[in-house]
C-alpha cells in the first residue's frame, strides 16, 4: 500500500543518519523520527565495568566479625565490616577470588593486627573519595598506634573552615577501615562517638591499641 510504501522508504531514510522509525503519530497518519541529537554515543556503565575488570574481593573472618576486603589492579581499595556504613554494592566489589597474593597478604596483615603482633600495614592501598576526602584519609594514617586525636583536632588542623562535623562526615566514608586507622578518631574529651563498624568494634580497637600500662592503671 501507499502507507507501507512511505514507511518503507522513511525508514531507509532513518537508517541512512542511524535514527529509529519506530513512532508513529497515529492521529495525524503521518510518520515521524525521532530526535535523537542528545542521545549518548558512548555506553558509561560498559565503561565502567571494563575499568573495573581487575576489581575482585575475599570475606576474611576476624576477631570483628566477617571482613570483607577489595583490591582493584595491585591495591587494596576496600576493607568493609558486616553491616558496615556506606557499603558499596557488591557488585561493585568484583568477582570473589580465594587465591589472590594481594588479598591474601592484606587478610594476613590484618589478622596479626588484630592478635596485637601488628602495629601497622605495609599493603599498597589507594582510597578512591574526593580531594577533601582524601586529604582526611591522609592525616588518619598519621595518628601513631594507640594514640587518638578529637574531629575537633583534625578540623583545626585542616585550618580550611572545614568544621569537626564534616571532619567527621569523611571519617564516616574511610573505604579502608582498620587499615587507614578511622578508630582512631574520638569525640570531645574522649568520648567515644559513630563509628561505620559500630562502636563496639571500635571499642575493641581501641581496647587493643591502649598501652599495657595505661590498661593496668584504668583497672586500678
Amino acid at each position: 500500500s501507499i502507507s507501507e510504501a512511505a514507511s518503507t522508504s522513511l525508514s531507509n531514510i532513518c537508517s541512512t543518519i542511524h535514527l529509529s522509525t519506530d513512532r508513529v503519530d497515529s492521529d495525524s497518519n503521518s510518520l515521524s523520527c525521532p530526535d535523537t541529537s542528545r542521545r549518548p554515543i558512548s555506553h558509561p556503565r560498559r565503561l565502567r565495568r571494563l575499568r573495573s575488570m581487575s576489581t575482585r574481593h575475599t570475606a576474611v573472618e576476624s576477631p570483628v566479625g566477617e571482613l570483607t576486603l577489595v583490591a582493584d589492579d595491585v591495591a587494596l581499595i576496600g576493607v568493609y565490616f558486616y553491616h558496615h556504613w556506606y557499603r558499596p554494592s557488591m557488585d561493585a566489589f568484583g568477582p570473589r577470588v580465594d587465591a589472590d597474593a594481594l588479598l591474601r597478604k592484606a587478610g594476613k596483615q590484618l589478622d596479626e593486627f588484630l592478635a596485637g603482633d601488628r602495629t601497622h600495614f605495609d599493603v599498597p592501598t589507594r582510597a578512591q573519595g574526593d580531594g577533601h576526602q582524601r586529604r582526611i584519609w591522609n592525616r588518619l594514617t598519621d595518628i601513631p598506634y594507640g594514640e587518638t586525636v578529637t574531629y575537633g583536632d583534625l578540623a583545626d588542623e585542616l585550618d580550611d573552615g572545614t568544621t569537626a562535623q564534616q571532619v567527621g562526615a569523611a571519617v564516616g566514608r574511610n573505604p579502608l577501615s582498620i587499615v587507614i586507622p578511622c578508630h582512631r578518631v574520638v569525640g570531645k574529651n574522649g568520648k567515644l562517638t559513630g563509628y561505620a563498624g559500630g562502636l563496639k568494634r571500635k571499642q575493641f580497637l581501641l581496647d587493643l591499641e591502649e598501652p599495657a600500662e595505661v590498661r593496668a592503671a584504668r583497672l586500678f
